[in-house]
């Protein structure tokens, strides 16, 4: 399912908050939410998952896509002065002019952590960052049988493409590896607010909940390992 080399990006998308997003030629929808990539970034994984209250967050990330996510996470966390450990998955790498020209001017553009990814994209697989208060690692491995950490992540972002595009990162199977990969009482969050996927988190033993979602969304998921 994964090529060498990078998937085409379709055209970059300027979303309503200002931030942007593009399209993604494989799977035929847009990276990050059309209706605010940074909104969705900010309100379901960030707070969502309880991250910009977290003294030293641990976060794994399904989908690094065009690092927004990592980015809004980034900015929350050096505005606290807290330290930061990332550990994404990203089977589909985009180009990293794609990758540069959404982050321009925004949140976390600015950071040497961030800097550090564009400097080492296409580079060595695991990509590997560490400035001070910053451990990055970004592996481009198919999230169905790498290697996860085991009881670590307090927050895990769950950021695959939509379950009819990409139905292989929603299984009931891949759902119970994230779980395992939960630290307890750590938090996984999606944008999805599909009754399969809440069911999927519900048997891997997760208490689920639906809270609002952001804009142009009604609700989105929240699961918590007890």
């Amino acid at each position: 399912m994964t090529d060498a080399d990078p998937s085409p990006a379709g055209p970059i998308l300027l979303t309503p908050d200002g931030s942007r997003t593009a399209l993604s030629a494989r799977y035929g929808e847009a990276y990050g939410s059309r209706h605010g990539a940074a909104a969705q970034a900010r309100h379901v994984f960030v707070e969502g998952s309880g991250t910009h209250e977290h003294p030293c967050p641990r976060v794994l990330e399904v989908g690094f896509g065009l690092g927004v996510n990592f980015r809004a996470t980034l900015a929350e966390c050096a505005r606290r002065g807290v330290p930061l450990e990332y550990v994404a998955y990203e089977f589909d790498p985009a180009p990293v002019a794609v990758l540069r020209e959404v982050a321009e001017g925004s949140e976390g553009a600015d950071d040497p952590a961030w800097e550090g990814v564009l400097a080492g994209w296409g580079g060595p697989d695991p990509l590997t960052v560490r400035v001070p208060g910053v451990s990055l690692t970004v592996r481009f491995e198919d999230i169905r049988t790498a290697p996860l950490p085991q009881d670590w992540a307090t927050a895990l972002y769950l950021d695959g493409f939509s379950p009819a595009r990409n139905p292989e990162v929603w299984t009931p199977e891949v759902v119970g590896r994230l779980a395992s990969a939960l630290a307890p009482g750590g938090v996984l969050t999606t944008y999805s607010a599909a009754g399969h996927v809440r069911r999927a988190l519900a048997a891997a033993g997760l208490e689920v909940e639906r809270r609002p979602g952001p804009p142009g969304k009604r609700e989105h998921l929240r699961a918590v390992r007890r």
